[in-house]
């Protein structure tokens, strides 16, 4: 996503999706900070003043953030000095926060404090703010008392388990209760509760769910003594404009009561880049870019987890909304864009992770409770369902059910109950349109449909595979018999039926192109054109000549992308290369003695997927496959999804489907025994760290 400079502003404090602080920006007022002395009693401060800036915008109104507390102010020595996180800061009403963290873009910074919004009226520009120092003379320190307006008492939720202990939070201070009306009213931050031991803490945060809600203290973990079965009594404090604001809210995640967890949320980071963002990751301070869907808006929240695709996992301190994105703030040091982010996922959790998430780099995997549907992940794992491309090239096109078949609704099920959900359907030119330039074949764009249907019923995704070999009735394209313009009108044509159809994933213009003559570029060029003219949404899988080979790629197949047009990622172009793991590249596996290097596939992937991220393009290995025979190439197998996985390249199996016989590669064979590399591509299918194709590093 582009970030474009609006005329007569500065550059967006924090990037298009965080705060776009100086949007509309006419005039910068220079600091007025100045250290001065008071005296107040015996207490003495030392206080820095600046005024705020002067930016009013959408997101700002007087130097004031309109969508969370915080102000901007010009970024001099002095005020970097005072206004840090943690520090009291006196508005201009009189009204004392605590800073909760600092931006700095430019000559600018931005601050941003604990409570609620603020009233630019009273508080903006031209006002001042004052950084309250250290105090040299500390006043007498006054005992706690008892809040002296009327008490509410409730119990204490009576919750055991590797999070909770008599309904105290084990990780942080804070209990669980019910969500009364009377509860809601009296548990709010800024109040004060008095625990069973006598002791007064402030409440820093309160968590709805569903029927409880979980209240947060300041202060130290409390002893599951002081839980269930005594009571938690509130009772709210008058404010003071010069009280200091209520401690912030602990690190921890959310408390979610055992009865309502929820899974984890899988969502996908935002493409930004340029600025402060790399791969949607904020750059100046931990933090990361989302889109502000509903799901994200309830699984972001202060004191949630989120867990990134090398598994690590940090808390979120503070949200940010701007427009129809929402930057997150993390806890911690730098997050390594180039390493986390976009195309990947991350997952984000109230209530931590458990459970592995195989090929992830460690991470997890949603629960298999009830909670949200993870949003936007792709499925990295899928086969080749075959038949509807079967027939010798002599007999073209062939008689249906005697020379071919399409899978059938059995098909489709039998995999998507084994999460293998992505489809590679493959089928032949000659079928779907006998004669170029001609309309399509009614009863074979029939059967097409058909199985399309197939898929959508099981929620399958389908790319339409022409597996023709860059050929017509043997002819070559670009040739006289067969020219390109054909080649691109069939396109034209079938994506003119198919593309309103919720089960086409995408396009794959044309299987294991050889010997082209140099032509298959401007082929597959003209092809992609065409589906675009139709379907501007669907992804287009262009595969590469030499048959594809992925180790091959870069000494065949550099001109794909030297056109503009294939580079453009508004495309939505991915480059299609194939593996086989035997001797010759080819997938025959004619020795069964041969025993193959556990890396061999990586090996051979290796190029096709640096060429890929040189060139911040997408791909995918449309076929591979291992004999059922080798032991060795099953592992090899293992090793490659999870080599492509890591860098969001999605893969299909060669192959499943109808009429294979006891084919060694196949996952469906007559004797119907377990096919041992089943379980390979079931663990791999199961990562969801990758919300789009990748890797365009």
């Amino acid at each position: 996503m582009s970030l474009k400079a609006i005329s007569g502003a500065p550059r967006l404090i924090l990037g298009a999706a965080m705060l776009t602080a100086m949007i509309g920006l006419t005039t910068v007022v220079q600091d007025a900070s100045a250290a001065t002395s008071t005296s107040t009693s015996s207490t003495v401060r030392t206080v820095t003043t600046a005024q705020v800036n002067n930016f009013t915008s959408r997101e700002w109104n007087k130097g004031t953030w309109r969508e969370s507390a915080g102000f901007s102010i010009p970024a001099t020595a002095a005020s970097k000095a005072a206004f840090k996180k943690g520090a009291q800061v006196r508005l201009a009403d009189g009204q004392v926060r605590t800073v909760k963290v600092v931006y700095f873009s430019g000559a600018h910074m931005s601050v941003m404090l604990s409570g609620s919004t603020l009233n630019a009226s009273a508080t903006g520009y031209p006002k001042t703010v004052a950084a309250l120092g250290s105090v040299a003379a500390p006043a007498k320190p006054q005992p706690a008392t008892t809040p002296n307006s009327s008490a509410h008492s409730s119990a204490i939720n009576n919750y055991t388990n590797g999070d909770w202990l008599n309904g105290v939070w084990r990780k942080s201070a804070g209990f669980s209760i019910q969500a009364t009306a009377a509860n809601r009213s009296a548990f709010k931050p800024g109040a004060s509760v008095k625990l069973a031991d006598g002791q007064i803490r402030r409440i820093t945060a309160v968590y709805i769910s569903g029927k409880n809600m979980s209240v947060m203290l300041s202060g130290g973990k409390l002893s599951g003594k002081l839980g269930h079965p005594n009571k938690l009594s509130s009772a709210t404090t008058p404010s003071s404009p010069s009280a200091p604001a209520p401690a912030p809210v602990p690190t921890s995640p959310e408390p979610t009561p055992p009865s309502n967890t929820t899974a984890p949320l899988i969502t996908a980071l935002n493409s930004f880049n340029g600025g402060d963002f790399v791969n949607g990751i904020y750059t100046r301070s931990p933090g990361i870019s989302v889109k502000a869907t509903a799901a994200n808006k309830a699984a972001f929240h202060k004191g949630a987890k989120i867990r990134f695709h090398d598994g690590q996992v940090r808390t979120v301190k503070l949200i940010y909304h701007s427009g129809g994105n929402m930057t997150v703030m993390l806890d911690g040091g730098p997050v390594n864009g180039k390493a986390v982010g976009y195309p990947r996922t991350i997952a984000v959790s109230s209530n931590g992770f458990s459970q592995p998430w195989p090929g992830a780099g460690g991470t997890t995997t949603p629960s298999t409770g009830k909670g949200p549907a993870p949003a936007n992940p792709i499925h990295l794992v899928g086969i080749n369902l075959a038949g509807a491309e079967f027939g010798d090239q002599a007999g073209l096109p062939g008689r249906y059910q005697i020379d071919y078949i399409y899978p059938g609704e059995a098909d489709f099920k039998r995999y998507a109950n084994l999460n293998l959900k992505l489809v590679r359907l493959p089928f032949r030119w000659e079928r779907i349109q006998p004669k170029l330039f001609s309309e399509l074949n009614a009863a074979e764009l029939g059967r097409l449909l058909a199985t399309l249907d197939h898929a959508k019923k099981h929620n399958m995704q389908v790319i339409l595979d022409m597996h023709n070999y860059y050929r017509y009735y043997g002819k070559l394209i670009a040739s006289k018999e067969v020219p390109i313009s054909a080649f691109a009108d069939s396109w034209r044509r079938i994506a003119q039926k198919v593309a309103n159809h919720p089960a086409v994933y995408g396009y794959g213009l044309m299987n294991e192109p050889h010997s082209t003559n140099g032509k298959w570029p401007a082929a597959a060029l003209a092809a992609s054109q065409a589906i675009r003219d139709i379907d501007q949404k669907r992804w287009i899988f262009v595969a590469g000549d030499r048959w594809s080979s992925a180790f091959h790629w870069p000494s065949y197949n550099t001109r794909l992308a030297t056109d503009p047009w294939m580079r453009d990622p508004k495309n939505n172009l991915v480059y299609e290369a194939h593996l086989y793991l035997d001797k010759d590249y080819s997938g025959t596996y004619a020795s069964r003695r041969a025993v193959y290097d556990p890396m061999i596939g990586v090996t051979r992937a290796k190029p096709f997927v640096e060429w890929l991220s040189r060139n911040k393009l997408r791909g995918f290995i449309g076929e591979h496959g291992a004999p059922d025979y080798s032991p060795s190439a099953i592992v090899a197998t293992d090793n490659l999804l999870k080599y492509l996985n890591q860098h969001c390249v999605p893969s299909t199996y060669w192959a499943a489907g109808p009429w294979w016989g006891n084919y060694a590669l196949s996952l469906d064979v007559k004797s119907g025994k377990p096919r041992p590399q089943l379980p390979i591509l079931q663990k791999h299918a199961t990562n969801k760290s990758c919300g789009t194709i990748g890797p365009l590093q």
